[in-house]
């Protein structure tokens, strides 16, 4: 009886520092979230303001260093005018307002490398003292390759717009935006796995419901990062209709038809706006669905809130749209696609619940 009392015992203290590790590492998770979604909304800037090729080289560590002094700008300014955007749009450009589209794109360079950081040293500490869970370990190295993938499209990308263009390819940029949402969504399914939840898993065919939403949004997202690269937002400024009509004429004037797809404003701007009324058509039906199958639960307020936000970022979107894409509005609207991303990734997770505990996998409970 007292050695039964003593395994019980033990048992219980175990799980509660298991669940006080698992408190801590979702705070790291939730910090590197923030940083993430900062990196994005920065690179929206850098794109808009048209810095990215202000750096023309890839040097990940030396990098970290911006120019200290004149000869030091002089020499990164000298690297800029020898491409293409410097020759067609910015020829007889000041150091001064090379400096400031510099800063963007440096600043965008040094939060990717501050991240790498702030993932790999919590996480060499939380695995070397013993917090981190067997099941995470894989997870996180999993992430922490993606994020140094991440680095080299993001030159990859660079490099497009360095000889032959003014600015990068938009296949490129979208590539590199949906890699960082695609990390952005592993940091939220692995933190919100760490959750403690009362409500119940929801049945297979909610959870299901719920991943697709979130390829939905990937997909919407791809969509916003070509149109965002063919500039495509600062043309057919009206809405409903789009030059005039419901669907408008002249979609598919390149050949091969395919390549309207990725590289036509008029085609890539309508297909993102058709594509957002699916999304959030599907965030009514999963709304609807999720009420039925379990009302009264947070699974249920998560589903309805979520359409709340679809709303709201169509608002943004159109808003946009109207005042010919202003900064201000633009990097909202791509804000708040994180947001909304986030959001389904945590909704998604929620309906699983939440990781089993190591202890009771090891007691068998």
């Amino acid at each position: 009886m007292a050695a039964h009392t003593l395994s019980e015992g033990a048992v219980s203290s175990a799980r509660d520092q298991e669940a006080r590790n698992r408190k801590l590492i979702r705070l790291w998770l939730y910090l590197v979230l923030i940083v993430l979604a900062t990196i994005v909304l920065v690179g929206g800037a850098t794109r808009m303001t048209g810095s990215g090729l202000s750096i023309t080289e890839w040097k990940p560590i030396h990098g970290i260093i911006p120019p200290l002094n004149y000869d030091q700008w002089m020499e990164e300014f000298d690297k800029y005018r020898q491409i293409p955007q410097y020759e067609q749009l910015n020829k007889g450009m000041s150091l001064g307002e090379f400096q400031r589209i510099f800063w963007w794109e440096w600043s965008h360079r040094f939060l990717a490398r501050g991240v790498g950081f702030l993932v790999a040293i919590p996480l060499i500490f939380f695995w070397a003292t013993g917090r981190l869970e067997q099941l995470l370990k894989p997870r996180m190295i999993a992430i922490l390759a993606l994020g140094g993938l991440q680095g080299a499209v993001g030159w990859w990308m660079v490099a497009s717009g360095l000889s032959g263009r003014v600015d990068v390819s938009q296949y490129r940029l979208a590539t590199h935006l949906t890699l960082a949402c695609i990390i952005f969504a592993a940091v939220m399914y692995v933190a919100r796995g760490l959750a403690v939840y009362s409500e119940r898993s929801a049945d297979k065919s909610t959870q299901r419901f719920a991943g697709w939403f979130v390829v939905f949004v990937f997909i919407q997202i791809y969509l916003g990062a070509l149109v965002a690269g063919l500039d495509a937002g600062l043309s057919y400024n009206t809405w409903p209709l789009m030059d005039g009509s419901v669907i408008p004429g002249d979609l598919f004037p390149i050949q091969p038809i395919w390549h309207n797809l990725f590289e036509n404003p008029k085609t890539v701007q309508f297909i993102h706006r058709c594509f957002a009324y699916f999304v959030l058509l599907a965030a009514l039906l999963q709304a609807i669905s999720t009420v039925r199958r379990s009302p009264g639960t947070t699974h249920a307020r998560r589903a309805i809130f979520l359409v709340v936000l679809v709303l709201l970022q169509a608002a943004i979107g159109i808003t946009t749209l109207l005042m010919q894409v202003p900064m201000s509005l633009g990097l909202l609207h791509q804000g708040f696609a994180i947001v909304i991303l986030g959001f389904s990734v945590a909704h998604w997770r929620a309906t699983k619940g939440a990781y089993p505990l190591q202890t009771q996998i090891s007691s068998g409970r």
